[in-house]
């Protein structure tokens, strides 16, 4: 089957229509006294999105124009036939006319199509066109799964270029048809302003879609909102967002760069409290991604998604309980050193244990292995896992503890998928080469970014004996290349539901294969 997925306009996104499109992203209208216009109906401003999807259903997300309600149809054919109509909900000025729904009652392996419109409050007569999304429910059988996964989108100010053909990876990843798309964080640059043009070094001109809001550092709460909107306007995500699930998780751009409680906000920062950019950061990634939300703690990110027999994804969160940006050199594991934090330990560790999937994939922001510094100019602190050679010292105690434990439990089938470093590569880590070796040995892989500059590669740590199996960077020499360079890059996961083998494949924004690798199970 063709699915159609209805575009909020018609044809190619211009740099004319951007303007009309976020134009009416603006309107914050309560009443109005008269519709007679289809123009003057409500407006679906960004597409739709799916995401955290399980067995027996998901979230679905939209966002309007204006004060409305989200009525959404679902049906398990493309036709429509014997849809479900849903209780309609709310779109209100206080989470910026956005609007999340969880789907139930879903059977599993199962395409779903949903539809989504939006009434308007005033003129409950008044509707808008419906937009057509669709997802696949978990498998509840040992069928093939397959996803994509990476992070880092519309930073270092390469932003939405048409005649680059947008954020084109996208489109790429979505020709794999995959399940679902794993976003390892980054998913905005908050403290990167998007200008209208950037020179590159041939002399070319590279030209950026504007908004007014992207063209500062994000401070205010709208502001931040608006980062996240400004990625949606582009056609390529738009028609991923539709067809593909979204399993997000954040990192530190949507806040500024390298945030800690220890950060020091550099002077193009009018306001200078770092917990309440963090704050309004915070509200806005939620508001933007449609994440089943935590009961107990409002705002959670960390969080397992169970996806059939063969799958389970943890989803971490290495901003919200960490300590100050340091040395890392603690050590005795304490609030300096904390970087995933006692309860995210805990949480993780029971999960893990009550994991009954053969694979259990890690969803880290940041790589074990690959040094960032706090401070790269002068290559001081860290802002990572990693503090130089070991012993296991800050922040890497979390993880010699996480290691020891899925290996003494024990924990079979572990993989940590990751981004954030800007490069594609796989680590294969071997207790044998390792300072810290109470471990069994795993594999660690790299992907991204999928619309930023390409940066690397980074120092190696030899704490946990990481080997380098692959790796593509742009050198030293050559930093911060701009996606036409074509050094963007994804990571496709897929599992075999007979023979619950994975493998995974590295690619770039062209569909190339980089490399791959099969992984056998261990069974019992």
């Amino acid at each position: 089957m063709t699915l159609r997925i209805a575009p909020p306009q018609t044809g190619r996104l211009t740099r004319r229509r951007f303007l009309s499109t976020a134009a009416a992203a603006g309107v914050t209208t309560l009443s109005m006294p008269y519709l007679s216009r289809a123009a003057d109906r409500p407006q679906v401003t960004h597409g739709v999105q799916s995401g955290d999807v399980g067995m027996d259903g998901g979230v679905v997300w939209a966002r309007a124009d204006r004060p409305s309600q989200m009525m959404v149809e679902v049906a398990t054919t493309e036709s429509f036939k014997g849809a479900r109509a849903l209780p309609p909900i709310a779109a209100l000025p206080e989470s910026d006319f956005t609007a999340k729904m969880l789907l139930e009652n879903l059977p599993s392996g199962q395409d779903i199509f949903y539809r989504v419109k939006f009434r308007d409050l005033s003129h409950t007569a008044v509707e808008s066109e419906a937009v057509v999304g669709r997802f696949r429910t978990a498998p509840g059988n040992e069928r093939d799964v397959s996803f994509v996964w990476g992070g880092d989108v519309a930073g270092q100010g390469w932003g939405i270029n048409p005649d680059d053909g947008g954020m084109f990876t996208f489109a790429t990843m979505k020709k794999h048809r995959p399940d679902f798309f794993l976003h390892s964080g980054d998913t905005i640059y908050a403290d990167g302003p998007i200008q209208s043009e950037v020179k590159l070094p041939d002399n070319k001109v590279w030209k950026n879609l504007t908004v007014q809001e992207k063209a500062k550092v994000a401070e205010t709460l709208d502001e931040f909102r608006a980062a996240h909107k400004y990625n949606f306007l582009d056609e390529n995500v738009r028609g991923f967002n539709a067809e593909v699930p979204i399993f997000v998780q954040w990192d530190d751009h949507e806040v500024t760069n390298n945030w800690s409680a220890s950060k020091e906000l550099p002077a193009t920062y009018k306001e200078r409290n770092i917990q309440l950019l963090a704050a309004r950061a915070a509200r806005a990634f939620h508001e933007m991604y449609p994440m089943r939300e935590s009961i107990t703690e409002p705002g959670r990110v960390y969080r397992t998604i169970n996806y059939g027999p063969h799958l389970d994804v943890f989803v971490l969160d290495e901003r919200s309980y960490r300590g100050a940006n340091g040395a890392n050199l603690e050590d005795q594991y304490g609030p300096s050193s904390y970087f995933i934090g006692p309860e995210q330990m805990r949480w993780l560790k029971q999960a893990l244990l009550n994991s009954r999937a053969t694979w259990k994939v890690i969803a880290s922001d940041m790589p074990l292995s690959l040094i960032v510094y706090d401070d790269a100019a002068n290559k001081k602190g860290s802002e990572a896992f990693a503090q130089g050679d070991g012993p296991a010292r800050g922040r890497e105690l979390e993880i010699a503890e996480i290691l020891r434990f899925i290996k003494t439990a024990p924990i079979r089938n572990t993989v940590w998928l990751t981004a954030d470093v800007h490069y594609a590569a796989a680590h294969y880590y071997d207790p044998n080469k390792a300072q810290f070796q109470d471990f069994e040995p795993f594999w660690e892989f790299v992907s991204g970014p999928l619309h930023a500059g390409t940066f690397g590669p980074n120092e190696l740590d030899n704490t946990f004996g990481p080997e380098v199996r692959f790796i593509k960077a742009p050198g030293l020499d050559k930093q911060n290349l701009p996606p036409s360079a074509g050094m963007q890059f994804f990571g496709h996961v897929k599992i075999d539901g007979a023979s619950g083998q994975m493998t995974v494949t590295l690619r770039d924004r062209a569909d190339v294969a980089l490399w791959s690798t099969t992984l056998d199970p261990k069974l019992g």
